[in-house]
């Protein structure tokens, strides 16, 4: 189905019998009000915003008329393989119904969308890549094996440089069905996501640049009350160039390599102090919370 905003379009899958329907994040935007279009036809359906959370770019957002919406089935993502065909339904460029084609190219891949004002800069674990043509408009959609199970949710198409930042062809991302049936479950029976399964270093920063003119690091902005970065003597003004021994030379690389671990988990932090000193320290990380 159709999503649109006052800013965008995107679709989106209908999630159960009383009108949840799962999208991206990044669809949603800043919106909390928006009109959906069934693919069968129709005058276009008002509905709300239930929860988005930013940091898997997944949201559930509700109809207020239900009737005649039919839930998608959703397959399992663990069983998909390399070299599996797959169609990608959504609303590209507004052309609704569209499909396109492809084949799995790879699974689990940690991918980091690009910042903008809608989205923050989501990083996605163990994202499907796709040759199935994604475009704008496609995103929140379905991404569909031949039985008809919905086994992903398009989400990104990579860009090229060498094309102006233009999409790559044939290179496409989308979210693993479970992790967006996990999320969206838990939005709609709780109004928020209570379980993100995802690590968290607890920290809010941005990329330093050296005086090279190349990023050097993640500058500590704050540290979270409690977090797992204060414990460890993590503080604002001071600047993370590692994880396990991994350079983290920009935020989204720290981010990807944060997303790799899990809760709990014990990381290596390489740390420039403000005066200059280097260090390492040992960060118990957290869980990633709801917004």
């Amino acid at each position: 189905m159709q999503i649109n905003t006052k800013v965008g379009l995107g679709s989106g899958i209908v999630f159960d019998t009383k009108g949840h329907i799962v999208t991206n994040a990044h669809v949603v935007g800043q919106a909390t009000q928006m009109n959906v279009t069934i693919a069968t036809g129709g005058p276009p359906r008002p509905a709300k915003l239930v929860r988005s959370f930013a940091a898997g770019d997944l949201a559930v957002i509700k109809v207020d008329r239900p009737d005649g919406l039919r839930p998608a089935r959703f397959g399992d993502s663990s069983r998909l393989r390399v070299g599996q065909i797959v169609l990608a339904m959504g609303n590209p460029l507004g052309l609704s119904g569209s499909v396109t084609n492809g084949i799995v190219s790879a699974l689990g891949r940690t991918v980091t969308e690009p910042q903008n004002p809608d989205s923050p800069g989501a990083t996605i674990a163990g994202a499907i890549q796709t040759s199935a043509a994604i475009n704008p408009g496609n995103s929140g959609g379905a991404l569909v094996d031949l039985s008809g199970h919905v086994i992903g949710i398009p989400t990104l198409a990579a860009t090229d440089p060498a094309l102006g930042g233009g999409a790559a062809p044939g290179i496409g991302f989308a979210i693993p069905s479970n992790t967006a049936t996990d999320i969206a479950r838990q939005i709609v029976e709780h109004g928020k996501v209570t379980n993100s399964h995802r690590a968290a270093l607890g920290i809010r920063g941005s990329t330093v640049i050296g005086s090279d003119g190349q990023p050097s690091g993640v500058g500590v902005a704050s540290v979270e009350q409690g977090g797992g970065a204060e414990k460890a003597g993590i503080r604002a003004g001071d600047v993370i160039v590692s994880i396990n021994g991994k350079e983290t030379p920009t935020m989204a690389v720290l981010a990807e390599t944060i997303t790799t671990l899990k809760p709990g988990d014990r990381a290596r932090v390489g740390v420039t102090r403000s005066n200059g000193q280097s260090e390492t320290v040992t960060v118990t990380l957290g869980q990633l919370a709801s917004e």
